[in-house]
């Protein structure tokens, strides 16, 4: 039998951390993010719907999609962040379905689905549990800031775009607290596994 996690947070939550510790562990991640990279790529149908609601100017000269001209234009628009998310998560959807199903197939234990927009994109019934990796607000814009090279406002846009941690505590079957240090953070991820049994 194998069991599929969910694992969420907010950025620059340390929701990455904690999928590493995963990894570690030997558990299989499917990343949400480095599938949303893959499937905008050159040639791929999600790629040409952007440019289609997009136009060309949010391209480098080589064609591929430039992300920070992209972000800027969405992270103030939420219609055009709408358009966006609906041409790019029907096709991540469809290609972490996908992969799921590989790994079941080939038995794996434990698979992570890592998908930092869980529960706004309403996909909490791919998963049978939910671990949620939370900060508090003042910690998620200094890590932001030191992270991107943000201004206060630029990192408080990008949190407000995204649901407030608060609101996703209590729906989430576990959450572990990130304010601390790498190996409290490790500490509560163990404890979690070993409470569902699965390691």
């Amino acid at each position: 039998m194998t069991t599929v996690l969910g694992l969420t947070g907010g950025i620059a939550s340390g929701k990455s951390t904690v999928a590493t510790m995963l990894r570690d562990l030997g558990i299989v991640i499917i990343d949400a993010d480095v599938i949303a990279r893959e499937v905008v790529e050159v040639g791929e149908d999600a790629y040409f719907k952007i440019i289609g609601a997009f136009g060309r100017t949010i391209l480098h000269d080589d064609r591929t999609i430039n992300r920070q001209k992209l972000g800027e234009v969405i992270f103030n628009n939420e219609q055009k962040r709408k358009v966006l998310n609906s041409i790019v998560h029907p096709a991540v959807r469809e290609k972490m379905s996908r992969l799921k199903m590989e790994f079941i197939e080939k038995g794996e234990k434990i698979i992570v689905l890592d998908i930092p927009l869980l529960f706004e994109s309403k996909q909490t019934h791919l998963v049978e549990k939910v671990i949620l990796v939370y900060v508090d607000r003042d910690v998620q814009v200094k890590r932001l800031m030191q992270r991107n090279g943000l201004s206060v406002e630029e990192a408080e846009a990008r949190i407000n775009s995204q649901m407030p941690l608060t609101e996703k505590i209590p729906l989430a079957d576990a959450v572990i607290n990130n304010n601390g240090s790498i190996e409290e953070t490790k500490e509560q991820l163990l404890a979690v596994l070993k409470q569902w049994e699965l390691i």
